[in-house]
């Protein structure tokens, strides 16, 4: 089962969690994934540090730069999810800019992708349109589909486009704004886009993100959709050292 398969197969709220590979320390992850599997997460956007991330706040920016001087890069984090792998089955998505990637280079990385059971791939920066005409195939030929970002009051001609690319889902960000900002979820003018955005005419499932960071700010974001995605306030926690408290207080 793929992970569209699994958001959309049943009715309860999907929850992930984000954070970036090699935070706080360059081998979290290999202890983290397990820990949030067993307590019922559904699936993790694992992140790919990058020294100029655009859409990210002040916490993510600096866990990143943590990361990054911890020695943390797209090959260490696919060696990392290879040995996740050898005990989870727990879906990752990767989210990461262009960049990188593209440094890498795009075939290696799709080959990547699918050797390590990659379930989905979120690059901001990379314009559909550009995808489509420079890259798609590349990511097909692995069996790697594409998460696409966008805002509630995306075009209607963009969102069929991105509807018709088969992706697990698509990534609703809630306010344009950076992660980890005050998304005042439950107040009128964001629940109008929200449900708004719900009745536009889609197939692909709906996760929301951005500002997200307790119980009731999931309730209040997810009300429409199929789940949500927690960045910002997980980073905070593992600062704290009260990640296992945290996610309990999710649910």
């Amino acid at each position: 089962m793929n992970l569209r398969e699994k958001i959309t197969l049943t009715k309860d709220k999907k929850l992930s969690i984000y954070f970036p590979a090699g935070y706080p320390k360059k081998d979290s992850a290999l202890e983290l994934i397990p820990r949030l599997e067993k307590s019922g997460i559904d699936f993790i956007e694992l992140g790919m540090p990058f020294s100029d991330p655009m859409a990210d706040g002040p916490t993510v920016q600096e866990a990143s730069t943590i990361a990054l001087n911890n020695g943390m890069n797209i090959e260490v984090l696919f060696e990392q999810v290879k040995q996740v792998r050898e005990t989870s089955d727990l879906p990752i998505v990767l989210m990461g800019y262009f960049n990188p990637v593209l440094q890498f280079g795009i075939e290696k990385f799709a080959e990547f992708c699918k050797s390590t059971k990659i379930d989905g791939v979120l690059i901001p920066d990379l314009p559909i349109e550009v995808y489509i005409q420079k890259y798609k195939s590349i990511f097909e030929a692995a069996e790697v589909p594409l998460v696409f970002m966008v805002t509630p009051d995306v075009s209607a001609e963009r969102l069929k486009l991105i509807d018709q690319q088969n992706s697990p889902f698509i990534y609703l960000v809630a306010k344009s704004n950076i992660t980890g900002s005050n998304t005042l979820f439950g107040t009128e003018d964001i629940e109008s886009n929200l449900k708004s955005f719900s009745e536009r005419p889609i197939e692909t499932p709906v996760v929301v993100g951005f500002g997200i960071s307790d119980a009731a700010s999931f309730q209040d974001a997810t009300k429409h959709f199929s789940g949500g995605i927690i960045g910002s306030a997980f980073i905070k926690s593992l600062a704290s050292e009260s990640a296992d408290t945290f996610i309990e207080s999710l649910r």
